[in-house]
């Protein structure tokens, strides 16, 4: 088994690809297969969260690329920047994962989600993309609180 226990930080060319979604991107330990096959373990520093195209390397030299994984997912587009605010509002006060990027925002797929947008007027498509949250949320996910609508707050 291949142990990746660092990210690299000059690019090199790579021995292999791991894809994966952003539940096992946001763990520090981790048993997993590359893309081709072989058998390799994640021993990370706890909080390191994966993003598609860093670089893990061995402490034999090897280096391996993330793929962040296409998963299920909703992406609404939204010319109007105070209707994108606030749906990102609402979303985030679910305290749910969250990328943001100009004129778009994505979460993994959730029909109740989904309906309370599309009754704030916005339209939204499901489909199979990368997810790449804002740091922070991914924790929530490593958790399995990604649904919660908990409005328990911790100030630490």
């Amino acid at each position: 088994m291949i142990e990746l226990t660092h990210i690299v930080n000059d690019k090199h060319s790579a021995d292999g690809q791991l894809t994966l979604p952003i539940e096992q991107r946001v763990r520090s330990r981790l048993r997993a297969r590359l893309d081709d096959g072989r058998e390799v373990g994640l021993f990370l520093p706890r909080g390191t969260l994966l993003r598609g195209d860093d670089q893990l390397g061995s402490d034999e030299g090897l280096v391996i690329k993330i793929i962040a994984a296409a998963e299920t997912v909703s992406t609404l587009h939204c010319d109007d920047p105070t209707l994108l605010a606030r749906a990102a509002y609402h979303l985030g006060n679910r305290h749910i994962p969250l990328q943001i990027e100009k004129g778009w925002l994505r979460y993994q797929h959730d029909h109740v989600l989904d309906d309370m947008l599309r009754h704030m007027g916005l339209e939204l498509v499901v489909e199979q993309a990368p997810f790449e949250p804002e740091a922070g949320a991914y924790q929530q996910a490593a958790e399995g609180h990604h649904h919660s609508h908990s409005h328990a707050h911790s100030h630490e």
